[in-house]
C-alpha cells in the first residue's frame, strides 16, 4: 500500500506523535505507535537529526531585595526628587523666611498630589506662599476671593451665548489651572465652597451634564481665618476631609521679622524675584517616583492601629475617616523621598500624622468647652501605639 505524504516534517511527526528519534546506522523509522509518554531524546550521533531544544521555565518571581531599590525606585530617582525639592524650597524661603518646617511641609503635600488647608490670622504669608510656590514650580497659578456673593460658576466656569457662532460656548473659571488659591474659603456660603467638591477628588468639573478635565497637577492651596472671626462660615465636613492636609503659619520670630524688614530693604520693592525650578511635567514625573516608594506591612498596620484609635477614642464624636490613612500613606511616602530613602519609617508617619489627622477629628461638645483639641488625640494616640520594629 503506498503511503501519502505527510503535510507535517519529520521533525514535527516525532513532535506531534511522541515518538523517538530514529539512531543513525539502526535503520528504523519511528514507532507504529505513538509512545504513551514522551522520553527523553538521547544526544545525537555526528549526522543524526538535532533535537529541538526544550522551552525555558518561565522565571519565579524575585521577592524584594532589602537593597536601596526595594521600592522599586532607583538611587537616581530618589536623588532627583530630593534634590529638585531642596532648590524649590531654597528658592521658595527667598520670600517666605523662618518658616522652613511648614514650606517642607507644604511640599511634602505637593509631592502627594494632595490639597492643603491653611487656617491662621491675616498677614501671615499664607497667599505669598501659595503665589511662590506656583511660580518656582513653573506651573500656572490663579486666585478666588472667596466672599459672600461668590457664585458657584465664578469658580466653575459656565456656558456663554456667541451671537457669532450662534452657539453656546463653554467659558472656563479660574479653577482650570495647576495651582488654584482659594483665599479665605470660609467667607463664602457653603454652596460656592460644594463647586470645589468634586474638583479637589476626581480632577473634574460637571457642567450643564458635560464633564471637564482640569489640568494636571492640580492642587488648591486654601486659606481660612478662624472661625471666630466675623464673617466667616465653617467648612462642611466632607470638604474638610478632602483637604489632605491642614496647618498653620504662625507668627514670625523677633529675628524672622527683622530679616523681613532687612529683605525689604534691599530689594526696593515689594515683589521678590523667584527662579523656575521646574514644570508641570517634571512635578508630575517626581509624583510618579513617589509611588514607587515601599512600605512594610507593619508599617501598614501601624497608619490603621493610628487611625482607628481615632474612632475609640471616647472624647471624639467623629474619627478619621479612610482618607486619613490614605493621607498618612501617601504624605509618609513624600515625606521618604525629600530625604533621600525609598522605604518610608515610622517616623514618616509620627511627622505628617498631625497634618493629616487632626483636621478629620471632631470632638464631642464636651471635651471641647474643656479645652481639648483635636491635636491632643493625635499625640495621645502615637504615644500609646506600639510603633513596629523595621
Amino acid at each position: 500500500m503506498e503511503e501519502r505524504p505527510s503535510i507535517f516534517g519529520k521533525d514535527e511527526q516525532l513532535q506531534r506523535f511522541g515518538a523517538q528519534a530514529p539512531q543513525p546506522g539502526t535503520g528504523g523509522g519511528p514507532s507504529p505507535r505513538p509512545a504513551p509518554a514522551p522520553a527523553p531524546r538521547p544526544a545525537p550521533a555526528p549526522g543524526g537529526p538535532v533535537p529541538r531544544p526544550a522551552p525555558a521555565p518561565a522565571p519565579r518571581p524575585v521577592a524584594p531585595s532589602a537593597g536601596p531599590a526595594r521600592g522599586g525606585a532607583t538611587p537616581e530617582e530618589i536623588s532627583l526628587v530630593s534634590e529638585t525639592t531642596k532648590a524649590l524650597l531654597q528658592e521658595v524661603s527667598k520670600a517666605v523666611i523662618g518658616k522652613q518646617e511648614v514650606l517642607t511641609t507644604v511640599a511634602i503635600g505637593l509631592l502627594a498630589n494632595g490639597h492643603i488647608l491653611f487656617e491662621d490670622f491675616p498677614g501671615l504669608a499664607k497667599t505669598l506662599m501659595a503665589n511662590t510656590f506656583a511660580r518656582a514650580l513653573g506651573a500656572t497659578f490663579k486666585r478666588i476671593q472667596f466672599t459672600p456673593d461668590l457664585l458657584p460658576t465664578d469658580i466653575t466656569g459656565t456656558y456663554v451665548y456667541d451671537e457669532k457662532d450662534n452657539e453656546f460656548k463653554f467659558r472656563q473659571g479660574p479653577i482650570f489651572t495647576n495651582i488654584l488659591l482659594a483665599d479665605e474659603i470660609n467667607r463664602a456660603p457653603p454652596k460656592t465652597q460644594a463647586a470645589l467638591l468634586e474638583a479637589m477628588q476626581e480632577r473634574q468639573v460637571t457642567i450643564e451634564g458635560v464633564t471637564h478635565i482640569l489640568p494636571k497637577p492640580f492642587l488648591v492651596m486654601a486659606t481660612q481665618n478662624p472661625i471666630e472671626q466675623e464673617g466667616t462660615y465653617p467648612l462642611p465636613e466632607a470638604q474638610v476631609d478632602r483637604f489632605m492636609m491642614k496647618m498653620s503659619v504662625g507668627y514670625p520670630s523677633r529675628a524672622d521679622e527683622k530679616e523681613i524688614l532687612i529683605r525689604r530693604e534691599a530689594r526696593r520693592k515689594d515683589m521678590v524675584d523667584i527662579n523656575v525650578i521646574t514644570s508641570p511635567e517634571k512635578i508630575i514625573l517626581m509624583q510618579n517616583i513617589v509611588e514607587k516608594v515601599h512600605i512594610d506591612p507593619a508599617v501598614m498596620t501601624y497608619i490603621v492601629e493610628i487611625v482607628t484609635r481615632t474612632r475609640e477614642d471616647p472624647r471624639v464624636l467623629v474619627g478619621s475617616s479612610p482618607r486619613g490613612s490614605l493621607a498618612l500613606f501617601m504624605l509618609s511616602r513624600a515625606r521618604a523621598v525629600i530625604f533621600g530613602r525609598d522605604y518610608i519609617t515610622p517616623d514618616d508617619i509620627k511627622a505628617v500624622s498631625g497634618a493629616g489627622l487632626n483636621h478629620r477629628i471632631i470632638l464631642k461638645p464636651e471635651p471641647r468647652i474643656r479645652g481639648v483639641l483635636p491635636e491632643d488625640i493625635t499625640n495621645k494616640i502615637l504615644a500609646e501605639v506600639p510603633v513596629p520594629a523595621v
